[in-house]
């Protein structure tokens, strides 16, 4: 068992170019899985598991107070490994094949209306230290939707300010290019003049944000900028990065957006993780039914 999961999680990394961190969620839930195989069942090996056993696992994981998503996570894990062993002949049955997926609730994403948007950028003094580099932050997570990590991971060399776009590395491995935008073009051009000089030190790379000391920002010092920022803005909700990446698609459908170049944009392999955005919009037009029509 263990063999062929190393097998398998060679073949996420190599064939596939997925993530470090997909390869070890799906490594954690086929080590706990194969755990329980050998102290429940005494079983070693794929090819003996029958998809009871994989049912009677699952409803084990349900009983210790696994949530529906993350049991999810682990049948998707057992689903694409055993389909890789039966197409690689390592077992003659694919005995996941049928196994439902979880129902899981989905939660409507938090955004900032556009007022408030504005509020949290205009209230950064792009004359005090600093304020350039923050302001560019957050106008770009704004304007273009990134993933935190993927604004962190942003270099020099990815940026075309002429053009208006960025080159982006997203989950997988997947390149994409996403806009700009005016302001954040504007915004990202003032620091790069004015202040991102100052913080280059001798051994500093070309990522495009760089701390203080020089070196590339970490994800939880982006968090905590955004907090800073927001405080002083005088914003009640709870800010966070993937909040404007919620906000950057929700503004984007809500004023005639195509959802599949949201898609492109937010770099989503599935439209699927796209539509949730439609559902925010449903609810923001039954809110303007309700108020302004005579039967509502």
């Amino acid at each position: 068992m263990q063999e062929a999961i190393e097998r398998f999680i060679l073949y996420l990394a190599t064939e596939r170019g997925l993530s470090d961190n997909y390869q070890l969620s799906t490594r954690q839930s086929l080590d706990a899985f194969a755990q329980w195989l050998t102290q429940a069942k005494q079983i070693d090996t794929p090819g003996k598991i029958t998809h009871e056993q994989i049912t009677e696992y699952l409803g084990v994981c349900k009983k210790r107070g696994l949530a529906a998503a993350s049991i999810k996570l682990v049948v998707v894990a057992i689903k694409i490994f055993f389909r890789f062993l039966h197409v690689r002949k390592f077992v003659t049955k694919d005995v996941a094949e049928l196994l439902p997926l979880p129902r899981v609730e989905r939660y409507l994403p938090e955004t900032l209306n556009e007022a408030e948007v504005e509020r949290l950028l205009e209230n950064i003094p792009t004359d005090h230290p600093l304020g350039l580099r923050d302001r560019a932050i957050i106008e770009l997570l704004y304007a273009s939707g990134l993933r935190i990590s993927e604004l962190v991971n942003a270099r020099l060399e990815h940026l075309h300010l002429e053009e208006k776009v960025i080159r982006v590395t997203g989950k997988g491995n997947k390149t994409r290019l996403v806009p700009l935008g005016g302001k954040a073009r504007d915004a990202i051009a003032a620091y790069l003049d004015r202040e991102r000089p100052q913080y280059v030190k001798r051994r500093t790379g070309s990522e495009l944000f760089l701390s203080v000391r020089g070196s590339k920002l970490t994800p939880a010092r982006c968090w905590q900028i955004l907090k800073e920022r927001a405080k002083f803005a005088g914003l009640e909700e709870n800010v966070y990065p993937h909040l404007l990446r919620h906000s950057f698609a929700t503004h984007l459908l809500n004023n005639g957006a195509d959802l599949r170049v949201i898609q492109e944009m937010l770099g989503h392999a599935d439209i699927s993780t796209t539509q949730i955005y439609t559902h925010v919009d449903q609810d923001r037009l039954k809110a303007v039914h309700h108020k302004f029509h005579p039967r509502g």
